[in-house]
């Protein structure tokens, strides 16, 4: 299992509310969080359970984007990597780049 794998199998492991590794239901959405300028993109995102956000790091240093409450980690992501998460459950999940603690945004699932 590689290193990228293994902290997406963790994530499984925590609340339940990120599931990566199950197949998208027939109409789910896909969204982007793009990570530039040290902010996230858009800050604020309201989706759907079952929907997708993947997480582009287009700037120049590394970032994660990681839950508040521990439910998932994009583990670090370099300049041009990204992380697709598929969120399963309703809720709000406020996130942060553990490297840059300033960096902060949430999810609205619906």
């Amino acid at each position: 299992m590689t290193q990228f794998s293994r902290r997406r199998f963790t994530a499984l492991l925590g609340l339940g509310a990120v599931l990566p590794l199950i197949p998208v239901p027939a109409g789910a959405a896909e969204q982007t969080v793009t990570i530039k300028n040290m902010k996230f993109s858009p800050a604020e995102l309201t989706i759907a359970a079952g929907d997708t956000v993947t997480f582009v790091n287009a700037d120049g240093a590394p970032h994660t984007a990681t839950s508040d409450a521990g439910s998932f980690d994009t583990g670090r992501l370099k300049t041009g990597q990204s992380a697709t998460l598929t969120f399963a459950s309703a809720g709000d999940f406020a996130y942060h780049c553990e490297i840059h603690r300033s960096m902060k945004a949430i999810i609205h699932v619906a």
